[in-house]
């Protein structure tokens, strides 16, 4: 499929008036591009965008050699160095090695058949011997070292010159500063530095922070590689040093000859051993490969490994293992004839925003999605991308009609990374979530200090209307047993089942009827549901699915009102005099039973006999735990640890699921594990069953 092209131009004619214009239209445009990336450190297009018209330069340069201009970007690797860092000349050249665009074998096998032609070799003789290695997504780094010391760090800059930011890259600490006593008098390591995602994912969050507090002049980075770029050119080594970098050799730049007491290497992956050995990280992937059908299964295994690395990459390179025949082999203009890169589908795209819809998810959360032009990106053609929530949203200023740079990495769900203001069209409306669920109509709200906004029609929307069921039927609720995802899955899709009095309207005919549901199965789930008629208004509280009313809290609230029409006719201030009701709780009660479909499901349920006792109010009892947070852990002699948890909380007090300083109490039975002894670290009062059972019939414990 191919690529949504933003920048595309008429064809050109023919004429050589008109080919001109393109190649200096073309030359003007990766100039700019390219001083926006290494320069700025600003990317506006993605890297594939930026190779389509670096490939169509290419090509009308190779028809019409007269056209190629001596500054041409086709005869240079990169942009120009920083005025601010002193130049750096490198003596043997960082040139970069042809790019295969073709991304499924074919990449592979041409280039082998390229190397076997350009050695004179036939079909009779052995498979040409290669060194496979990862393409990092990074910046290019020539590390030059002199008695074995680090003296210069410098980057790619043009491939001739270079700036000179050693101060930065001795902040890196995978980079030796001193090599043993066997390293030649001179040598320059070529390599990549790159941050890791994880890495790149902190310190984005530290920018975040500082933004949040109102710092001037920060910003979050696009990517890994845009990040690791704008650490290296930091004027400042202290600010640098803050920054998560590392470093993978790769190969060398010059070094002392054999003849003059330097290393005889006689294979690009002995080198690399060497490196090893010498303190320099290499990348654990590289190995050696035995002709075009071994090239081809290291791609196709390092592509479906990708997502799983902790750094990016974007393609695979392949090297002639032998030097000698590296040597033999030679250059053409800009390229090594022994090397090639083959990428795999890139990962960011150029598209356009055409609309922004809201989905509803299983629980109510309202997700914005950016409905986009289909783009293919990351192995497979993109047409949604999630905007994630509001204030995301608003923070990249995404917008109908908006240019945006797209990313998909594996099976990540599709982001739009940014946005090209310049191409933006006037008076573009800024997104605003919906106040209203696009799916049932209910109300839409967002609670204090979350990012999220949630549809408050929980029993009736139809979004939520599986994650509404499995709740209900879950065994600490009313419990249906033999009502579990993949029946409830079956019964929605089928529209058996629409909402939850639907589960009292079953019937043997319709059951029977799923795909492997069995007579006796069906009559095993008519049972389960009539048995669960007869539950307590704690369950059936807790079963409604209220945000934020949990078990302890439902208990709560029955022992508090003693009945159903009580709690839900209770106002805010009613409900904040429940020991376990603050004002987050008592809101979202309020707007659940204040929306009249909620109301109405609870007295369709009633009416398919779904019962529990209730009673008056029930007098406050001793509450000797009031306060008090438990942990209970291991097995306990005789009390279940259900059981404990009611007793704890029956008493008033709170039940946790893991131990911190706020935990007053840990109650450990036989076999207890990492909770005791975090208990035992951090002083916290360990007791046994029986001491529990003694505080509870100790009024004043």
């Amino acid at each position: 499929m191919a690529t949504l092209d933003l920048f595309a131009q008429p064809e050109p004619s023919g004429s050589s008036a008109s080919l001109a214009e393109r190649v200096a239209q073309l030359q003007k445009q990766l100039h700019e591009h390219a001083h926006r990336y290494y320069v700025l450190d600003d990317p506006q297009i993605p890297d594939a965008e930026y190779d389509r018209l670096f490939r169509e330069l290419q090509a009308l340069e190779a028809a019409h050699p007269e056209l190629r201009s001596p500054d041409s970007p086709t005869l240079r690797v990169g942009g120009k160095p920083l005025a601010q860092f002193a130049s750096v000349r490198h003596k043997v050249p960082m040139l970069s090695i042809r790019t295969e665009t073709d991304t499924e074998a074919t990449g592979a096998q041409n280039f082998d058949t390229r190397v076997r032609k350009e050695l004179g070799l036939t079909e009779a003789d052995p498979p040409v011997e290669y060194a496979a290695e990862l393409k990092f997504d990074g910046l290019a780094m020539s590390l030059r070292y002199e008695h074995g010391v680090l003296v210069q760090a410098a980057t790619r800059g043009d491939g001739e010159t270079g700036e000179d930011v050693t101060q930065n890259i001795r902040t890196i600490n995978q980079i030796p500063l001193r090599l043993p006593a066997d390293a030649p008098p001179v040598i320059e390591v070529r390599g990549e530095v790159y941050m890791r995602r994880d890495d790149f994912e902190s310190l984005n969050e530290k920018q975040r922070e500082k933004i949040a507090q109102g710092a001037k002049g920060e910003k979050t980075f696009v990517n890994p590689r845009n990040a690791a770029a704008g650490a290296v050119r930091q004027l400042d080594p202290a600010i640098a040093a803050q920054r998560p970098l590392s470093f993978f050799a790769y190969g060398l730049g010059e070094i002392t000859p054999a003849e003059q007491g330097g290393p005889s290497f006689e294979t690009h992956y002995g080198m690399l051993q060497t490196l090893k050995s010498w303190g320099f990280p290499v990348a654990a992937q590289v190995e050696c490969a035995q002709g075009a059908t071994e090239l081809i299964a290291y791609h196709q295994r390092m592509g479906a490994a990708r997502d799983s690395l902790p750094f990016d990459i974007d393609g695979v390179v392949y090297k002639v293992n032998s030097l000698a025949l590296q040597r033999q082999l030679g250059f053409v203009t800009r390229e090594p004839r022994w090397a090639v890169a083959h990428k795999y589908p890139a990962q960011e795209q150029l598209t356009t925003v055409e609309a922004i819809d809201v989905q509803v998810g299983r629980t109510g959360k309202l997700t914005p999605v950016a409905k986009l032009a289909p783009v293919f990106v990351g192995g497979v053609t993109v047409t949604n991308a999630t905007l994630h929530n509001e204030d995301e949203a608003r923070r990249k200023d995404v917008r109908v009609g908006d240019t945006v740079i797209v990313r998909r990495a594996g099976d990540v769900i599709p982001e739009v990374v940014s946005v090209l203001l310049d191409k933006r069209v006037a008076d573009a409306p800024q997104f605003t979530m919906p106040r209203v669920c696009p799916v049932c109509g209910s109300a839409a709200v967002r609670e204090e200090g979350e990012a999220d906004y949630r549809c408050t029609g929980g029993l009736f929307c139809g979004a939520q209307r599986k994650e509404a069921i499995l709740h209900f039927a879950h065994r600490r609720a009313v419990e249906v047993e033999g009502l579990g995802d993949k029946l409830v899955e079956q019964l929605v899709d089928a529209n058996v089942i629409r909402t939850l009095p639907d589960l009292y309207k079953l019937g043997l005919t319709a059951l029977a009827s799923l795909e492997r549901m069995a007579e006796k199965s069906a009559n095993n789930l008519l049972e389960a549901l009539e048995k669960s008629k007869q539950t307590t208004l704690p369950r059936f509280l807790f079963g409604l699915g209220i945000r934020h009313v949990g078990e302890a809290t439902a208990k709560e609230l029955a022992r508090h009102f003693g009945k159903l029409d009580a709690i839900m006719d209770a106002t805010e201030e009613q409900l904040l005099e429940v020991s376990d009701v603050g004002p987050i709780v008592a809101k979202s009660l309020r707007t659940f039973f204040d929306q009249p479909h909620n109301r109405e499901v609870v007295e369709q349920l009633r009416a398919c006999g779904v019962t529990w006792e209730e009673g008056e109010p029930a007098a406050r009892a001793p509450q000797p735990f009031s306060g008090k947070t438990f942990v209970i852990t291991g097995t306990l002699p005789t009390l279940s640890r259900d059981e404990a948890k009611e007793r704890v909380e029956a008493a008033g007090g709170k039940v946790a699921g893991s131990v911190s300083k706020k935990t007053d109490y840990v109650v450990a039975g036989s076999e207890a594990g990492s909770k005791l002894v975090k208990a035992q670290e951090l002083g916290v009062a360990i007791i046994d069953e029986a001491a529990l059972l003694l505080m509870l019939d100790s009024p004043g414990a």
